[in-house]
């Protein structure tokens, strides 16, 4: 394929960052005593910091000072710099600035979604429902169980053909059973399980179709899929709020952020109140104030964290999200098409990407082999770092699970809390970042091959302790002597 001038620009940009993140090549020593570089395949929890974003905003602490005052250089800066954070993230997420605002906020997605779902609720306190999908995430869930008296959760599509997609039709007729109670409907763009992506303008629309609004959660998505919020040629399909985390950005310590619209804002008074966000305060009342995104942030925010962030997606945007998307594709479909040759290995969700396109994730197990005691010896043997368990999706786990584990216990009940119950009841998880490669996808498979024909000798090598993990019997690292915090300052002091 013949890539444009600005394409070729992009992937000698991409080329020259790929391995640029901090931690990327963190040396541990394994169970045959050799140190050797980690492989990161958990970047669907938190991905690595890109370092050129880090060492912009420690040039920027230089200049730090808090925001909204002009009296000296360095807030003159400061305030620049945060209102650029806000305004190039809108432009990053074709979001209309005329239309939309953007806001930081702490504990990442789930603080937005908490925050989003109270201003739903308050905009239309008519309206009792929200609709979610059995995919999300637990903090695309819990807060609406939280904050609205009925939520209602939207099966997949195709359980047998091993889609484990939003089933649009289903979505349909939940919005027409509930049309007039359904608030808003808030759906994940791509599955932190399966990385499958969810159409969310298809869904966009069936939702304002019905008089309902359209939460995203964007969690999984901001870092790999280029986005369009605002849809000036179909209102309709345009989203009311979507919500992402700076750490899950190659962006670690950075906020959470809330893009959304500003007619709906500005008709409630939001519920964080402080410093910041009035324009007066007097002794029997105070005056909010009607600029975003002010009015939106109580407080002191977190201003480095903020733009960190937006140095980062300023970079991704450099290279061309299309093409981050498309280098992160063929990560993910020779990791998809090898794992595929292994009779061994149940791969969960669709594995054929253009029927069932993905991003960022796969999620699987191993014949007859706990996914702890995977992820394990991944770890201690071949230094390659992947998630196990639920990866708080406990619904979503258990559609795609229940046949393998009726196999096993015969008639379940997920309430079961049991030791044998757990141990099976989970899946181990690969997931990529845009400094994944074609070789860290051949060491994953030559170690799950390795473990699939040395099974034996690999389960007498572990044991299962208290908290119910599998555990080396001779090879325990003390991760303090590997790094401390305290002994760490102490270091730095003596010097």
């Amino acid at each position: 394929m013949r890539l444009s001038g600005e394409s070729l620009k992009g992937k000698a940009l991409l080329d020259k960052i790929r391995s640029d993140f901090i931690g990327i090549d963190t040396p541990y020593t394994n169970v045959d005593g050799k140190s050797t570089p980690r492989i990161y395949l958990d970047s669907t929890a938190s991905s690595l910091m890109l370092r050129p974003a880090a060492r912009i905003t420690e040039d920027f602490l230089a200049h730090y000072s808090n925001t909204h005052s002009k009296l000296h250089h360095s807030a003159h800066i400061s305030t620049a710099a945060y209102e650029w954070a806000h305004d190039r993230i809108l432009t990053f997420l074709g979001a209309d600035p005329e239309v939309y605002t953007c806001f930081f906020i702490g504990a990442g997605t789930t603080g937005g979604i908490n925050r989003m779902a109270r201003v739903f609720r308050d905009l239309q306190p008519d309206k009792d429902t929200a609709i979610i999908s059995i995919m999300e995430h637990h903090s695309n869930d819990l807060p609406h169980r939280k904050h609205m008296q009925n939520v209602i959760h939207v099966p997949v599509e195709g359980l047998h053909e091993n889609k484990m997609c939003i089933s649009l039709p289903k979505l349909e007729a939940a919005l027409q059973e509930g049309q007039g109670r359904v608030n808003y409907v808030s759906i994940t763009a791509v599955s932190n399980v399966t990385g499958i992506i969810n159409p969310i303008h298809e869904i966009a629309r069936l939702a304002h179709k019905y008089g309902a609004l359209i939460m995203i959660d964007g969690a999984q998505s901001a870092a790999h899929l280029p986005t369009q919020l605002f849809q000036a040629d179909d209102p309709e399909a345009s989203i009311d709020a979507f919500v992402f985390s700076g750490h899950k950005t190659y962006s670690p310590g950075s906020p959470g952020v809330v893009i959304a619209r500003m007619d709906h804002l500005i008709k409630i008074e939001p519920e964080e109140v402080g410093g910041g966000m009035v324009e007066r305060v007097l002794e029997d009342r105070y005056q909010v104030k009607a600029e975003f995104p002010d009015r939106e942030e109580a407080g002191t925010p977190n201003i480095p964290g903020a733009i960190t962030l937006a140095t980062t997606i300023e970079i991704l945007d450099r290279i061309g999200m299309d093409l981050l998307l498309e280098e992160e594709d063929e990560v993910l479909t020779a990791a998809l098409t090898a794992m595929g040759k292994i009779p061994e290995i149940t791969v969960y969700g669709g594995t054929d990407t253009k029927v069932c396109p993905r991003a960022a994730s796969i999620s699987f197990n191993v014949q007859s082999l706990d996914h702890g005691l995977v992820a394990a010896v991944l770890n201690d043997t071949f230094n390659i770092a992947v998630r196990n368990q639920c990866f708080c999706a406990h619904p979503y786990v258990k559609e795609m699970m229940s046949e393998d584990l009726e196999q096993v216990f015969g008639t379940i009940n997920f309430g079961d809390m049991s030791p044998e119950f757990m141990r099976k009841a989970g899946m181990v998880r690969a997931s990529f970042g845009l400094y994944s490669t074609r070789e860290d996808v051949e060491a994953l498979i030559n170690a799950l091959r390795d473990i699939i024909k040395n099974a034996d000798k690999y389960s007498d090598h572990y044991e299962i302790n208290s908290n119910n993990d599998y555990v080396h019997k001779t090879y325990r690292p003390v991760h303090a002597e590997i790094f401390d915090v305290e002994r760490a300052v102490d270091d730095y002091l003596s010097v």
